[in-house]
Order: C-alpha cells, then sequence, then structure tokens
C-alpha cells in the first residue's frame, strides 16, 4: 500500500500538463482512486491480448489446430455481447445487503474470467491432441466453454465498471474519465501483448498452463484492488428492501422512447462496423499488397494504438471544455473515411508512408468515435440507469465489430475466387480488389454512421466550446 500511494504521489506530482488524464481527478474521484479503478480495463485488455493474439497463434501453429475451429471459438466471446444491455439493467436494479449494485457483478463477472482461464489452456491441449471421438467432443467443448466464460466475465466486468464510473463521476468529469479508462483498456492490452511474448519465446505446454493461469490469478488480483472501497454502501437502499422489479422489455422501450437513444445505437453500430472491419485485414494488406516485411506490418498496429491514445488525450480535454460529445464523435467518423482514403491509395502510388498515415487515422479516428458515442449513452439516461445505458452501448458495439471482424474478411476472400474465376471483369482482378471493395464498404457505413449522428448534434454549444446556437443539422457537422 505504501509503494502503491508513493506511486500515485509520483504521477500527481507530475501535473496536468504534462499527464493528459490527471485533470480527470477530483476531490470526490482522486487519482489515486481513478487508477485503481482503471485496472478493471486493463485485465479486459490483457484477456484481449491473450485470447485473440498469442492463444489464436499458438493454436493455430504450435499446436496445429485447424484455422476454421480457431476462428469459431474466437467468435465465442462476441456471443455474450448483446447480453450486456441485460448485465447493465440487472446492475441498476440489484439489491443487496450493503445496498451495492455494480460490486456483485464486477466479482462474478472476476470469477467468470478467472473459470475460462484456468480451463483454457487444458481444453486447447486436449484439442490438439484428441484422436477419438470422445476426446474430440471433451476437448472442443471444453474450449469452447473456456472461450465463453472468458468472453462473458469480460462483457460483465466492462459493463458494471463502466457504469460504476459513470456513477462516481459528475457530468463535467465524465468524458475524462471514460477516455482515461479507455487509455487503460489500451495499456493493458499493450504491455500483456509484450509479456506474453517474452514469457513464451520458448515455448513449451507446461509453459503456455503456467502461463495462462497466471494470467487468471493476476486477473483476480487486479479485479479485486479495482473494486475495493469503491462503490459506497448504501445502508437506505439496503434498508429499504428489494425495489419492485421492472421487467427488462419495459425499461428498454422506456429507454429507446423517443428515437435518441435508437439513433444512437445506429450510429454506433455502424461506426463500430465501419472501423472494425479492416482488424485482421490491414497487416496482411501491408504484407501482401505493399510487400512490407512482418515486423513492417506490426508497426500498423502500433500506430493504430497511439493515434487511439493521442485521441483519447485529445477528447479527455475537449469533452472538459464543454465540446459537444456527438460532435466529436462525428469528427471521428470524418477522419475514419480519410485514414481509408490513405490506404486505398498507397497501394497505386506504392507508397508505405501513406499507409502507416491511414493505419495512425484509423486509431485517431476510432478513439474519437468511441469516446463520443459512449459518453453520450451515459447522458441518455438518469445515473440510476446508467447500466442500461452503457451495457447498451457496449452490446451494439462488440457485436457490430465482431460480425464486421467476420464479414470483412469473407468478403476479401469472396471478391479474390469472384475475380480469380472471371465473374467481376477485368478490373477486380487480383488480391488488391478484395481489400479495396472492403475499405470501400467502410467508408460508406461511417458516411451511414454520420447520417445517423447528425440530428443528436447539440443545438446549442457551451460558451467554453465556441459559445453559438440555432439549429444544427447534417450539413454543418462536425462544425
Amino acid at each position: 500500500m505504501t509503494f502503491w500511494r508513493g506511486t500515485v504521489d509520483s504521477l500527481t506530482s507530475v501535473g496536468t500538463r504534462w499527464l493528459p488524464f490527471a485533470d480527470a481527478a477530483t476531490k470526490e474521484l482522486p487519482l489515486g482512486r481513478l487508477l485503481r479503478l482503471g485496472l478493471f480495463q486493463a485485465t479486459v485488455g490483457m484477456a484481449m491480448a491473450l485470447l485473440a493474439g498469442t492463444v489464436n497463434r499458438v493454436m493455430i501453429v504450435e499446436l496445429t489446430v485447424a484455422a476454421g475451429i480457431v476462428g469459431v471459438m474466437l467468435m465465442l466471446p462476441m456471443v455474450s455481447a448483446p447480453l450486456r444491455a441485460l448485465i447493465g439493467h440487472r446492475s441498476d436494479q440489484l439489491h443487496s445487503a450493503f445496498g451495492w449494485r455494480r460490486v456483485p457483478f464486477l466479482w462474478f463477472g472476476t470469477l467468470l474470467q478467472f473459470g475460462g482461464l484456468a480451463i483454457l489452456p487444458f481444453g486447447i491441449l486436449l484439442l490438439s491432441e484428441a484422436t477419438t471421438p470422445g476426446l474430440q467432443f471433451a476437448a472442443t467443448t471444453g474450449s469452447a466453454l473456456a472461450f465463453l466464460l472468458v468472453g462473458l466475465g469480460a462483457h460483465t466486468v466492462q459493463t458494471a465498471g463502466l457504469a460504476l464510473a459513470s456513477d462516481l463521476s459528475t457530468p463535467e468529469q465524465k468524458g475524462r474519465v471514460v477516455a482515461f479508462l479507455y487509455l487503460m483498456l489500451l495499456a493493458g492490452t499493450l504491455v500483456s501483448a509484450l509479456v506474453f511474448g517474452f514469457l513464451l519465446q520458448d515455448y513449451n505446454h507446461v509453459l503456455l498452463i503456467k502461463v495462462i493461469q497466471g494470467s487468471a490469478v493476476v486477473t483476480v488480483v487486479l479485479n479485486g484492488i479495482a473494486l475495493w472501497k469503491q462503490e459506497p454502501r448504501d445502508a437506505r437502499r439496503a434498508a429499504e428492501g428489494p425495489a419492485e422489479h421492472r421487467p427488462f422489455a419495459e425499461a428498454w422501450r422506456d429507454f429507446v422512447s423517443g428515437g435518441r437513444a435508437s439513433r444512437l445505437l445506429v450510429a454506433v453500430g455502424l461506426g463500430s462496423a465501419g472501423f472494425g472491419m479492416q482488424d485482421v485485414l490491414l497487416e496482411p494488406y501491408g504484407g501482401e499488397i505493399m510487400a512490407m516485411a512482418v515486423g513492417d506490418t506490426s508497426l500498423l498496429t502500433a500506430v493504430a494504438a497511439s493515434g487511439a491514445i493521442v485521441a483519447f488525450a485529445i477528447s479527455a480535454r475537449a469533452l472538459s471544455r464543454g465540446f459537444d460529445a456527438v460532435r466529436l464523435a462525428g469528427i471521428g467518423c470524418l477522419i475514419g473515411v480519410a485514414a481509408f482514403v490513405a490506404i486505398i491509395f498507397a497501394a497505386p502510388l506504392n507508397s508505405v508512408p501513406l499507409l502507416m498515415t491511414g493505419g495512425t487515422l484509423i486509431g485517431f479516428g476510432g478513439g474519437f468515435f468511441t469516446v463520443g458515442t459512449l459518453i453520450e449513452a451515459m447522458r441518455l439516461d438518469e445515473s440510476e440507469h446508467n447500466g442500461l445505458a452503457v451495457g447498451a452501448w457496449g452490446a451494439v458495439y462488440a457485436s457490430a465489430a465482431g460480425l464486421a471482424l467476420a464479414g470483412g474478411a469473407l468478403l476479401r476472400d469472396l471478391v479474390l475466387q469472384a475475380g480469380e474465376a472471371g465473374l467481376l471483369g477485368p478490373a477486380l482482378v487480383g488480391a488488391e480488389a478484395g481489400y479495396s471493395i472492403v475499405y470501400h464498404l467502410e467508408i460508406a457505413a461511417l458516411f451511414l454512421a454520420l447520417v445517423a449522428l447528425g440530428p443528436l448534434a447539440s443545438a446549442t454549444w457551451s460558451a467554453k466550446a465556441g459559445g453559438f446556437s440555432g439549429r444544427f443539422g447534417l450539413s454543418e457537422l462536425p462544425g
């Protein structure tokens, strides 16, 4: 605890000028408490890095598991994404002996993550060695259950954690807090990927078990620190007893009534698909079309992450000064359009710097879009129903990104095969055509997201944001 306080004091002494997110802290939510709260995002990032990166590669390369099976396994965590709205609604209505609403969901989500990571290495090792139908069934079922548990746990923890952050922060503080928490997610993903790569340099099965199960222990420890003394006990709520249960369908109807929430969720789905369809294609595009080396294509992911971090820092500062969250999301969409235009033209111009610029802009635009839409979702409902709003946003965002990721890869292969068969004409022959069509679809999706966002933008800006009022339409976005 002394070490922790010393670390926080050191960070605080840097000052808000050089530590962009330090001004997210307030007297009610000081920096030390905010840093602890962000640890739940770090463990979600660690799970993402483990499943989509390390385990994905080990299963295909070292364990020679069929790529199709691995793809299905990686899709399973996304199956539970639509449950986030229900999880958030249940956390809004939970009655507990201490008056807690978010902490029990954070804890049980942590246990789900721990259980999935605990059985994961044994499932995938058995899957690679199974020779009889009985063993193959047991290995496939166990591996699928592990992936599903980790995904469900991560969705539960993230939904309850973001709802708790919304409960604890003031309306003026929300933008900076959300940006800070997503920085923690990126940091957890990046640091975990580096650590996993270092630990598994000399791969063997025993080491894989140690690394994955060590991650399970780290998840419990960090999430335990994250939720410790975060949500205040509410004696009044505990004494009142359970309130009358409000059906999810009724709460959902009220949430989307008026059309604003529905329009925002449509925009979230379109924008998430627009930014996410290229997720598994950008590095292959650099290698196959631009003839970049493996190490160079890895930089595409790094520059995208760097762009996102810069975007989060700018978002925090802009929102704290009264900038409209919807306009911020709209600017993110426009930056995304520019990013994909740069990527498309990189091939005919044979320009690697242009491709790198496009990769950076993807992270930059995606960061603005993520923060802007999440802040707007948090503002859609009263504080007592933050869970439903955050859960609905997360459900649409994750589901759209997952479907777009799989659809983009499938579409690229279909266009390639159709072009080679001569079904698309001479202009669409070759590998470049498949990538180009996907990138053009992403541009279309981002423009449609702009159409959905336009009517949501505030007609009146705060004085800090430029101070104009009046009619606002799509033509003025982002203004």
